[in-house]
């Protein structure tokens, strides 16, 4: 991962998202998918732009299955939001960094 992202498995899931103070931000990807590649550098900048307001994790879909399954995750990249442990918003897709951002400012 990143300096300003973090890697969450299905064991730490709940640790780190849904019982967590702070908004969390949960991308789903995978290591082949070209979008969820490219989508990964412009999450890095808006954790460091964003800081300790949102927290933002990945999910590898093909290392933790159980955590996507819950979500019914069918697509990737896919951006859930979770704040107080409930899902709150979601993202589909390679979106642009002010997209991004747009997102998390409405709904954080």
């Amino acid at each position: 991962m990143g300096t300003f992202t973090k890697a969450v498995t299905d064991t730490s899931f709940d640790a780190e998202v849904l019982n967590s103070s702070t908004p969390v931000l949960v991308d789903f990807w995978a290591e082949w998918c070209g979008p969820c590649r490219a989508l990964a550098p412009k999450l890095e900048e808006v954790a460091q732009e964003l800081g300790a307001k949102v927290k933002i994790v990945k999910v590898n879909v093909d290392e933790n299955p159980s955590v996507p399954g819950k979500y019914g995750i069918r697509g990737i990249p896919a951006m859930l939001l979770f704040k107080g442990g409930s899902e709150v918003g979601q993202l589909v897709g390679n979106h642009p960094k002010d997209a991004i951002l747009e997102f998390l400012n409405k709904n954080v």
